[in-house]
């Protein structure tokens, strides 16, 4: 989070403010926007800064966000600058742990936004999609009880007119009750074979016998369908580009585990709690 701005006397010794940008200027990272105690604060720094804020800034207003990003960036330049003697062992290691980060993002970045031809792309959407066939989905609903019998009786409600809906928000125990036993649109696989089975077997409109599953006895209304096709590469190719890049990225990975001594100490003899030990890091 951004810290509450230093006051002005807090500001006075060692700190020249840029004079503020004018439209007709060309902005660049490296341009100096405040120099502390002859420590440039550059616009790259502060554009590192926001890119890493949490995305509920982007609400926050252009100036008010400017000046808080550089009143922080100045805050810190002081404290660091106030710092006297060594490091403690866990400033030491944080800054060890963060740039191993940044480094390895930044190559991580470069390996999964390498460019990816049109044919690996059209190799990756056969792969994945060229078996597959077009699929019937159901839209349906149902009515969860106990017993045959009380789905027996609710059947016979039903032939004699009664509405679907209100007897499922009425009688049905299960969790689409309340939405009239509506169970949305869905495919093979997705709900139990002995309810597909019987939902498969329907004509739109029509009311099933009761049907046993391992939830109980339902009674069971087909109200549509539909054929999915088999999408577009157009339709995919998002999904499919994060497939090839994570692919690419763990396949660098393990290049450079085979290509890297890489040793791990025995472990099994110690605590794992130790993962929670900071005090030794104490000095």
């Amino acid at each position: 989070m951004l810290r509450p701005l230093l006051s002005t006397a807090a500001l006075v010794t060692g700190l020249t403010l840029c004079t503020p940008v004018l439209a007709q200027d060309t902005p660049s990272a490296d341009m100096v926007m405040a120099t502390v105690g002859g420590t440039d604060i550059t616009l790259g720094h502060m554009l590192v800064l926001r890119a890493a804020l949490p995305k509920q800034y982007d609400q926050v207003a252009p100036e008010v966000l400017f000046s808080g990003v550089l009143n922080q960036l100045i805050q810190q330049e002081l404290l660091k600058q106030a710092h006297d003697g060594e490091m403690s062992l866990a400033a030491t290691l944080r800054l060890e742990n963060e740039r191993r980060a940044v480094l390895a993002a930044d190559v991580a970045e470069t390996v999964v936004n390498a460019n990816i031809s049109d044919e690996r792309l059209q190799t990756a959407y056969d792969a994945e999609y060229a078996g597959v066939e077009a699929e019937t989905e159901y839209k349906a609903a149902h009515i969860l009880v106990e017993t045959e019998e009380e789905a027996q009786k609710l059947v016979t409600e039903l032939e004699g007119g009664a509405n679907f809906a209100a007897l499922a928000q009425e009688h049905s125990t299960g969790p689409s009750g309340p939405s009239g036993g509506d169970l949305g649109w869905f495919g093979e696989g997705v709900m139990v074979p002995e309810f597909f089975v019987a939902v498969a077997g329907l004509e739109v409109g029509a009311i099933s016998a009761p049907v046993q599953t391992q939830f109980g006895w339902h009674v069971i209304k087909l109200n549509e369908t539909r054929i999915k096709e088999r999408p577009t590469l157009d339709a995919v190719r998002e999904d499919l580009l994060v497939g090839l890049r994570q692919r690419a990225f763990d396949d660098f990975i393990i290049g450079l585990e085979d290509a890297t001594d890489v040793t791990r100490t025995d472990t099994s003899t110690l605590d794992p709690a130790l993962i929670n030990q900071t005090d030794l890091l104490e000095n």
